[in-house]
């Protein structure tokens, strides 16, 4: 359905980890090679300022096995990518191997999403059905230590990622830290083989308002959201809503294939745009057909990021959809993987994405048209009852989580809008009959 350079731009799902725009560059290693033939003068200079060093270091430092050349190198590269921004990242072996199994969507760990910030790992949403959702972990906890050793503030994304993983049916405890009770607390965790399923629910709500949730953005999500559609449709609703609260992201491709069907063919959806004018690239509707024509409400809060961005940026930027909750989380850069020798990796931040208008989102995220905050209790709760549909029983549910289910604020402001652009398209009707 797309071009094989548009398969390749990426937003990658790390379920223990951070959401990042990415774009795998097969070519990398070959323009490396040509830079290394004919190095311009500047890096020249630099790298060889840097080599006097190592040698000074490798030389003169008292512990001889931590300051071998290759053990330097790997530290320098560390520091000289990771302190451009918080999502370019040098990727040694064990590491990008993990980046490539987050890419096939399966893998063992707990399921939640984490962002470093100042050297601290916050989460930034649990996956639904996971063992980080079951256990309660909210949007915003700190994680502090995992089985009882603190996250180091200088890699915490990587020190998170790596220590959550691990074989299905091993244990991990996991320290956190909680800003809205001001609490310490431990959970321990069994983790499981996560397998995202980017549809979690598809169903017909009160007055023919059809209604699904995306948890992610994975290689099946386009497909998967069309036989949503599809089902829903046959079961004759007349509106939408789309739930992408707490979707951390997912590959570019599906965040296109799932705006697709609400534009026609040859519109623009989204483009990136990296450092230089030709580095621009447009991603536009190539679905054959009229666009799916209905009120569309598309929910939204702070752990709505990246490719969820990119739907519900374009959907509101071309007056498809109301946009209702919270603002997003604001992740709006494109990262570029190169790979490199031994197995390593090089993720490098190379563009950033825009809505249709030009709308850059980056670290600004998403304002909602009707704005209905939730507080962290309520998400929790919301959170719980979600990971849980197979609890309909009020009682049931509270024996289980010791509260009754609550009302969804935000997806009850999306029905009550969608129930007065219906009733104001019917009035148009009558208008229009009466002429």
């Amino acid at each position: 359905m797309h071009t094989v350079a548009r398969m390749f731009k990426r937003i990658l799902t790390l379920a223990t980890g951070m959401a990042l725009g990415i774009a795998l560059v097969v070519a990398g290693r070959r323009v490396a090679t040509a830079w290394n033939l004919f190095p311009p003068r500047d890096l020249a200079k630099s790298s060889g300022y840097v080599r006097e060093i190592m040698q000074l270091v490798n030389e003169n430092y008292v512990d001889e096995k931590s300051s071998s050349y290759d053990q330097l190198a790997k530290n320098a590269i560390h520091g000289m990518v990771e302190s451009l921004d918080p999502h370019s990242e040098f990727l040694e072996a064990k590491d990008n191997k993990e980046f490539e199994e987050d890419l096939t969507g399966e893998f063992g760990g707990i399921g939640i999403e984490v962002e470093s910030r100042d050297g601290r790992a916050i989460v930034i949403a649990s996956i639904a059905d996971t063992p980080g959702a079951r256990a309660g972990i909210q949007r915003g906890d700190m994680i502090t230590t995992i089985d009882g050793k603190p996250v180091d503030s200088n890699s915490a994304g990587d020190s998170v990622v790596s220590q959550l993983r691990g074989k299905p049916k091993t244990k991990v405890v996991v320290g956190l830290f909680r800003p809205a009770t001001q609490k310490n607390f431990n959970l321990s965790l069994i983790r499981e083989v996560i397998k995202i399923e980017s549809v979690r629910e598809v169903r017909v709500l009160e007055g023919g308002v059809g209604y699904v949730q995306l948890t992610e953005f994975s290689e099946h999500t386009g497909e998967q959201f069309g036989a949503a559609l599809d089902k829903l449709l046959d079961q004759g609703v007349t509106s939408l809503v789309l739930d992408l609260r707490n979707n951390p992201g997912g590959l570019l491709d599906a965040a296109v294939d799932v705006a697709e069907p609400f534009f026609k063919k040859g519109e623009l959806i989204v483009y990136t745009q990296g450092r230089k004018p030709a580095d621009r690239e447009e991603m536009r509707a190539e679905r054959d057909g009229d666009p799916l024509a209905m009120p569309v409400a598309v929910l939204i809060n702070a752990g709505s990021a990246s490719a969820a961005e990119i739907v519900t940026g374009a959907l509101k930027d071309t007056g498809r959809a109301v946009i209702v909750g919270e603002r997003s989380f604001g992740k709006g850069s494109v990262q570029s993987v190169f790979p490199l020798k031994n197995g390593e990796g090089l993720r490098l931040t190379t563009a950033r994405y825009y809505t249709p208008s030009g709308v850059s989102i980056h670290e600004k995220g998403i304002t909602p048209q009707v704005e209905v905050i939730m507080t962290p209790d309520e998400d929790d709760k919301l959170s719980r009852q979600h990971a849980r549909p197979d609890l309909a029983d009020p009682k049931e549910f509270k024996e289980r989580f010791g509260f009754e289910p609550i009302e969804d604020r935000q997806l009850q402001a999306a029905l009550d809008v969608l129930k007065g652009v219906r009733l104001l398209g019917e009035r148009s009707a009558v208008r229009v009959s009466a002429k």
